[in-house]
């Protein structure tokens, strides 16, 4: 994950992240996604949530094991200033499929992660069992059939950017038909 500084930038440079991702195409123009953005102490309160549903998985072994297990989960909404919660929540139009709002807002959140970079941010697209949790859910006020797609934590790079993760060549991910190369 990017090193971020503590320092938060200005909502009105987060407003500019989200009016990027609300220009996501989507089906039907049904607009699935939803924006939390935390700071502060609400990060802080989502910490404690993590914190306690780690403390109550069956089979987390007594000890000094345990509590670093709960302290890691406490302290992973504090990796940046800023956590948006980026979650898709199914729409009425008689046509929309839940699954293309879900992908619509996923293209909402890689708008937002590029939008991030041209302003000098780094960003951080993370999921993880905590999107699935109810309890999360709830504490974000959202609902069971509402779809975390992704927590993104948003602050300003310590350093340069790692490295790009390897990835197979396109080629070998590519077929092309109808064309003569």
């Amino acid at each position: 994950m990017i090193k971020l500084k503590q320092d938060r930038p200005d909502a009105a440079t987060i407003r500019t992240l989200l009016e990027a991702a609300v220009r996501a195409p989507n089906h039907h123009c049904n607009e699935p996604w939803r924006f939390i953005v935390l700071a502060g102490q609400a990060r802080e309160r989502l910490g404690e949530l993590f914190a306690d549903i780690a403390s109550a998985k069956p089979g987390l072994p007594e000890g000094p094991g345990r509590n670093a297990v709960i302290e890691a989960e406490r302290k992973k909404p504090l990796r940046g200033p800023v956590v948006i919660v980026v979650a898709s929540t199914p729409t009425e139009h008689p046509k929309a499929m839940a699954i293309e709002d879900v992908e619509a807002t996923a293209a909402a959140v890689e708008n937002l992660l590029l939008a991030a970079e041209a302003v000098g941010l780094a960003a951080a697209w993370r999921t993880g069992e905590h999107a699935y949790d109810d309890r999360v859910k709830a504490h974000l006020g959202l609902r069971h059939e509402d779809t975390i797609v992704a927590f993104v934590y948003v602050g300003y790079p310590i350093a340069e950017p790692p490295p790009l993760t390897p990835r197979t060549p396109v080629d070998q991910l590519t077929r092309w038909e109808g064309w003569e190369l």
